[in-house]
């Protein structure tokens, strides 16, 4: 069969026909005394061979009616071969099969072969000669006519299909084409055990035929459908099996191949299952895997092959045993491999995949509702549970069907207390599933899993890793490994995320380690577990990790000695409990103390720390950590948060890989340690809302700085120097600051791209060298007070003391395209302006793109504005002064002059407006709002205008049209 094009696929992209459910693939209808030792023997062992289920009338009685059982036979059969032999019109029997068949291909839309056995169409048709004969005869012996004449009928119809005639053919070749026609209609057989309920099945089957189009249909093609245990892989490899087998002689689906594969010779048990579905001869045997691999070889290689293989995983050697790189199979061939393990596809060089995604929301309902009410939607008193079930499911279809299928005609008190009991203890059957996955990890792997899935879902990945590599579990491969398998996943933000009942079932398995004793577990996570041991000192050497996260914010009654046993604590993560006092012991295996609320004013004096990775103080009672700093050696993250008590940040000298240190709403915080400025590995230096600070190192020298946060410490009031070139420092925040003046050392600050100098009252002086900041693209220099207690420069000012550069201006009186040259974003509001100012402005005409000049004080926007071809949006609000605007840049799309109360000329505006809305509103975004002398301007509005309310809400978002 020549495989078919796009059309061919178009058409398949429903769902899996559902076929009768046939007993039988081929009835044979035949004269017993004519063939049954013969012909008809030899092709019923023919189509036996090819595993084509063939019924065969031999172990009946005969007699002159036919009997029930046959009947039954010829209508629950797809295809009736009619042997038409010399005799056959000479049996009533024969005449009464053949009359049924004919019945069933009208009401059942059977198939009919007729083989034309020594006979010719004609002859059957006309009933001629023998057929003429023997219905003469029988005419004499019935006397009811019209039954002769409806076998005369019956004859007619057969004789007028196709048929197979003998020809010039010996008898093995002519059985040989009669089951090749056979087999192309029931070999390869649909598979019938798919999806009961194929919820949401369509569009994945869809998905996945416009995949196969983006290759030439007659290369050959292998397919990779991966996704989560339980969510469907197998059913829609079914289902895409079944929308194809009407392309290919050639099938087979190797079903459970991992499972399979590790029996003893389950591979030889494969690669024969292979060889006798796609050949069709199932007394073909294999010996041993190296043989099986030959004859795949050999007897395949030129066949076009519709081949599934599901569940794979790592162990299974396909590529060798199986497939042969699939070099060994025809061109056209399609190949599909489900597996849960993505990486698996990588080592195959499988380039088209599709990962199967759990159920939406509402296919998650119905797929739910079908098992659980038999409908499509649940029954009136049990709605709100059966949002809970979803919850817990969260769109996977094997939790679904199972958890719908146990809780189907059960009252709301049963689905009540079973919802309370899969949370705590996952549901066995979909626990055994998803656990699969789990058991193919090395300890490592495990290790992470059970980590993330007790302490680290929704956490960064970067920071994950780094507390899970100073475990020493090597994460950068462990957790790339985990999302392969899909048993993890990376949202756009980098956080790590887990289904819900993969997370179940980590914790599920920490608990089975002592479902009776918590202390013995490695993992603490639930509140009455945590409780209990921190409480009655009950932890021992098991525990690894604790997480507290209460129902609500409480009180933990401490023991003395509740972490003196606890040598092997790794992780201490405390969320939301107050705890009565502080802890005598912390383990020095320690890497992750995250105490929310710490109760005490210093570390334990034992705790050395020197495996710590990250500390974390929120809202705690910690006033120093002193000398405990110098020990920290593989410290990375410090934050402080609303520590009340901090008043000074040590000596951290000995931090030597600290990358970030936050520290916010430290109100009493006055003094930050000059060695800060030097440490070495520090990406990140984050100081916020610290309103009492003001010592600050007088310098900073750190290569690998990428991000500096100082604002909103109001009484900073200098800016260190920069030794040397820093080329990491992207992002500068000084605002809120009182800082008078930037060093000439914010040259050094050659990667600089992002500085914001909002609300810094007291700045006066920024030095020429800001100008060597080449690639600067965000310039906040909002520096005004609304007290006006100090003098309120302009940009000329600020930047001319000493003079400009006249290496920057140009003959023409502007300043070349080295200023500021990747500038894109300007914020200069609220602060007076001047004519040098739009001078210095004009040096970046070309790559500016949004100004913003909100609050100023001018009267007229200076035409010089016409000269930024570049800018797109122009923030003019609330610059109240403002009477006329005159010009606009050519390429503005943009203006918002919202709260312009003296605004009333703006030609622009009113010409574009008035001659073409449409091409205006396309054009231009402008906001008015608040400009009351422009609301009833008559250039804008006329009575008749069509769309009046859409023209006057486009430019006057929130005011009314005026009477």
């Amino acid at each position: 069969m020549a495989f078919q094009g796009a059309s061919s696929f178009s058409s398949s992209s429903s769902l899996s026909p559902s076929p009768h459910r046939w007993t039988y693939d081929v009835f044979l209808s035949f004269r017993g005394e004519d063939t049954r030792k013969s012909f008809t023997a030899h092709l019923h062992d023919a189509l036996c061979r090819k595993n084509i289920n063939t019924y065969i009338d031999d172990k009946l009685p005969r007699g002159e009616k036919i009997s029930p059982a046959l009947l039954k036979a010829i209508e629950n059969s797809r295809i009736s071969i009619v042997i038409l032999s010399k005799n056959y019109a000479s049996s009533p029997w024969c005449l009464d099969e053949l009359k049924k068949i004919i019945d069933c291909k009208i009401s059942k839309q059977q198939k009919i072969l007729p083989v034309f056995y020594d006979v010719s169409p004609t002859e059957v048709r006309y009933q001629r000669t023998n057929f003429g004969k023997a219905l003469a005869k029988l005419k004499g012996r019935f006397e009811n006519e019209t039954e002769v004449q409806k076998w005369k009928e019956a004859l007619k119809k057969v004789a007028d299909l196709a048929g197979f005639t003998l020809g010039d053919k010996t008898e093995p070749e002519f059985i040989q084409e009669i089951v090749r026609e056979v087999s192309k209609v029931v070999k390869p057989k649909y598979l019938n055990d798919v999806a009961k309920h194929p919820v949401g099945m369509e569009s994945r089957v869809h998905d996945i035929h416009d995949i196969l189009l983006r290759v030439g249909v007659n290369d050959i093609r292998i397919l990779g459908i991966y996704g989560i245990g339980g969510v469907g892989k197998t059913n829609l490899a079914k289902e895409i099996y079944n929308s194809f087998t009407d392309q290919f002689e050639c099938c087979c689906f190797l079903a459970n191949v991992r499972e399979t594969s590790k029996k003893e010779y389950g591979l030889i048990q494969l690669q024969e299952t292979l060889l006798c579905e796609i050949l069709g001869d199932f007394s073909l045997k294999v010996r041993n895997d190296n043989e099986g691999m030959g004859l795949i070889k050999r007897m395949l290689w030129s066949k076009r092959v519709l081949l599934v293989l599901d569940d794979l995983d790592q162990s299974v050697k396909v590529d060798e045993k199986l497939l042969g790189g699939c070099g060994w199979f025809g061109l056209g061939s399609i190949i599909i491999i489900t597996t849960r393990d993505e990486h698996l596809l990588a080592s195959y060089n499988v380039h088209l995949r599709y990962k199967v995604k759990e159920l939406n929301h509402d296919e998650a309902l119905r797929l739910f509702c079908w098992n659980a009410f038999q409908n499509e939607n649940p029954n009136h008193d049990f709605v709100e549970l059966t949002e809970d079930v979803l919850r817990y499911a969260g769109g996977l279809p094997r939790a679904l069907i199972v958890l719908g299928s146990s809780l189907h005609d059960k009252d709301i008190h049963y689905w009540k207390s079973a919802l309370e009991k899969y949370k705590k203890i996952p549901e066995k059957s979909i626990q055994e599933i998803l656990r699969i996955s789990y058991d193919d990890l090395d300890e490592c792997e495990k290790n992470i899993f059970l980590d993330i899935a007790c302490f680290f879902i929704g956490e960064q990945e970067e920071y994950v890793t780094k507390v899970l590599d100073g475990c020493g579990f090597f994460p950068n491969c462990g957790i790339q490994r985990l999302i392969g398998k899909s048993l993890l996943t990376i949202d756009g933000f980098r956080r790590l995320g887990m289904h819900d009942l993969l997370k179940n079932m980590g914790r599920e398995i920490v608990r089975q380690e002592s479902p009776e004793e918590p202390e013995k577990r490695s993992r603490l996570w639930f509140h009455e577990d945590v409780r209990s041991v921190l409480g009655q000192a009950k932890g021992i050497n098991k525990i690894q990790g604790i997480l507290i996260e209460l129902p609500k914010q409480d009180l933990i009654n401490l023991s003395s000695k509740a972490f003196s046993k606890m040598k092997r604590l790794r992780i201490f993560i405390n969320r939301n409990a107050h705890f009565s006092r502080g802890p005598n012991y912390l383990s020095n295996e320690l890497r992750v103390l995250d105490w929310s609320g710490y109760p005490s004013h210093s570390l334990p004096q034992n705790f050395k720390g020197k495996k710590l990775k990250v500390l974390r103080m929120d809202e705690s009672l910690i006033k120093e950590l002193g000398d405990g700093l110098k020990n920290f050696h593989n410290l990375e993250t410090l934050k402080f948060s609303k520590c009340q008590f901090l008043t000074k940040i040590h000596d951290v000298s000995g931090l030597q890989s600290l990358k970030k240190l936050d520290i916010e709403y430290c109100n009493d915080l006055v003094e930050i340690h000059q060695s800060i400025g030097y440490l070495d590995k520090l990406i990140k230096l984050s100081i916020k809302n610290c309103l009492s600070l003001t010592s600050f190192p007088r310098s900073l020298k750190l290569r690998s700085l990428q991000t500096l946060f100082l604002c909103h410490c109001k009484r900073l009031q200098k800016f260190p120097e920069i030794e040397s070139e820093m080329k990491c420092l992207a992002y500068v925040d000084l605002q809120g600051t009182a800082i008078e003046e930037l060093p000439s050392s914010i040259g050094n600050l050659t990667g600089l791209e992002y500085l914001k100098l909002s609300e810094c009252h007291k700045l006066r002086h920024i030095p020429t060298s800001i100008l060597e900041l080449q690639r600067l693209y965000y310039l906040y220099l909002d520096v005004s007070s609304n007290k006006r207690q100090y003098p309120l420069p302009t940009i000329a000012e600020l930047l001319s003391s000493p003079p400009p550069m006249k290496s920057s201006i140009s003959n023409d009186g502007h300043y070349s395209s080295k200023v500021f040259p990747k500038l894109e974003d300007l914020v200069l509001g609220k602060r007076p302006l001047s004519e040098l100012d739009y001078v210095l402005l004009t040096a970046c005409y070309s790559t500016l793109k949004t100004l913003d000049l909100s609050g100023s004080n001018f009267i007229i926007l200076p035409k010089q504005i016409k000269r930024f071809v570049g800018l797109c949006t122009l923030l003019l609000r609330n610059c109240k002064e403002l009477e006329a605007i005159l010009e606009l840049p050519p390429n503005i799309e943009e203006v918002d002059v919202s709260g312009c109360m003296s605004l009333e000329s703006f030609p622009e505006v009113s010409n574009k407006f008035e001659f073409n809305r449409s091409s205006f509103r396309e054009l231009c975004s402008i906001n008015l709002s608040g400009c009351h002398k422009m609301l009833v301007n008559p250039l804008l509005f006329e009575e008749n205008v069509e769309d009046q309310d859409a023209d006057y809400e486009l430019l006057f978002p929130g005011n009314k049209i005026p009477d």
